[in-house]
């Protein structure tokens, strides 16, 4: 029998209604003679809500008391799929991240794994019991609740997948897969049958909500087939791949990603010294502060200008954080700026083909679209634009790519879907 983990997002689990869909799709593969773990998230608006609660109460975020708090939501999920299970006359048992257990590091809100004792989800499957486990959280090696940050439910099932060498790992979520943008903003975007391992982290890491990156990570170090599905639809998903074809490859783009998730600072005037930005990039990193893009500006007089971006969660974090290192750094001043869209041209067949990134600029310059900062890989093309012509922008690039014309073995029509 092979092992499927089937991990249920927010959206998915939003009402008693879609959770009792939820048990009923859960018991599908149960009676198909699969054992089945199940990850879940908090309902939708319930992470969002406690969060609010721990603002007001002043509690640190990245505190053993904001994680106790934000934990519970999962729990809850876990508690009410459990027992839809238990009414369709199957037997469930429910997990919380601490008594599987997952240890983690006692990185406060943003977790990591560091090993999983999967040793009593094993005799529960093998009793023929469901394992219905929270996702989104563990414990460190002193007993302390942590969470993965933002979507770690994700984090938890594909770790809970390369731990017990499932067959699959099943990604329930509200749309039916992976598109080549955002269907909301795109009327005609495809759903792709297959998308690159290296496509999903960039798109993953680029403002995509399919997949957390680090569940991506996960991926790629364990070679865990994931699929990504629509919870109250039947039909094949999207495959995360791990090798590329052929086809993959004459397919140039396979996506527009885009993230208004960020916010971006300019620091002015730094002495063109790699011990200064080293300085400032070694105090954001002990502060657990991600960096995404970086450029850096040097003029003539040896001066530069370093321009970056944070998650706008940290931008508050990171400006105390500047003001008060910017006299060690011998910079002039900080920029700052808030309204600020991320959107980035993603494919692995951009290795195999030039002028990508010129077709970018020249359809954002047609679109009457200046660019604030530009970053390219070997599959991506990244500009950080204003926020207001974001929808803009995708609907002018994806057009440009022709992507709605994609016609091959690895899409499908949005009209096909629905």
């Amino acid at each position: 029998m092979a092992i499927i983990v089937q991990k249920y997002g927010g959206t998915s689990l939003s009402s008693i209604v879609k959770i009792k869909l939820a048990a009923k799709k859960v018991i599908e593969y149960k009676q198909l003679g699969h054992k089945v773990v199940v990850v879940v998230s908090a309902m939708a608006g319930e992470t969002n809500r406690l969060a609010n609660l721990i603002k007001e109460m002043s509690i640190a975020i990245n505190s053993p008391q904001s994680d106790l708090i934000l934990s519970t939501g999962e729990q809850v999920s876990a508690s009410l799929l459990c027992a839809a299970i238990h009414n369709l006359d199957f037997i469930a048992t429910v997990y919380a991240g601490t008594n599987i257990p997952i240890i983690t590091n006692n990185c406060f809100s943003r977790a990591r794994i560091n090993r999983i004792d999967i040793s009593s989800l094993i005799e529960d499957m093998n009793s023929g019991k469901i394992p219905v486990v929270a996702g989104f959280q563990g414990k460190t090696e002193k007993g302390e609740i942590t969470t993965l940050g933002r979507g770690g439910s994700d984090i938890t099932a594909v770790a809970l997948a390369a731990a017990l060498e499932a067959e699959e790992c099943q990604i329930y979520t509200d749309v039916s897969g992976v598109y080549t943008t955002d269907p909301k903003i795109v009327k005609d975007a495809k759903l792709l049958k297959h998308i690159t391992l290296e496509e999903m982290l960039e798109m993953s890491s680029l403002g995509a909500k399919i997949l957390h990156p680090r569940a991506v990570e996960f991926i790629a170090k364990h070679a865990v087939k994931v699929r990504v599905l629509h919870a109250l639809e039947n039909n094949q998903g999207t495959l995360i791949t791990l090798d590329e074809s052929p086809l993959m490859e004459e397919r140039v783009v396979s996506g527009i990603a885009f993230s208004k998730d960020d916010a971006l600072f300019t620091i002015k005037g730094i002495p063109n010294k790699t011990e200064y930005t080293y300085k400032l990039l070694n105090a954001m990193g002990k502060h657990h502060i991600d960096i995404d893009i970086i450029v850096q500006n040097t003029s003539s007089d040896a001066i530069n200008d370093l321009t970056f971006t944070v998650h706008k969660e940290d931008f508050h974090r990171s400006k105390i954080l500047l003001d008060k290192i910017l006299p060690e750094i011998k910079a002039v001043d900080i920029i700052h700026d808030i309204n600020i869209a991320k959107v980035s041209v993603i494919g692995v067949g951009m290795r195999s083909h030039c002028g990508v990134a010129a077709q970018v600029f020249n359809t954002l310059a047609k679109s009457g679209i200046s660019m604030k900062i530009i970053s390219t890989s070997e599959i991506k093309v990244s500009v950080v634009i204003v926020d207001s012509l974001l929808d803009t922008a995708v609907r002018a690039l994806h057009n440009s790519f022709k992507l709605h014309e994609l016609s091959s073995p690895l899409v499908d029509s949005l009209a096909e879907v629905n």
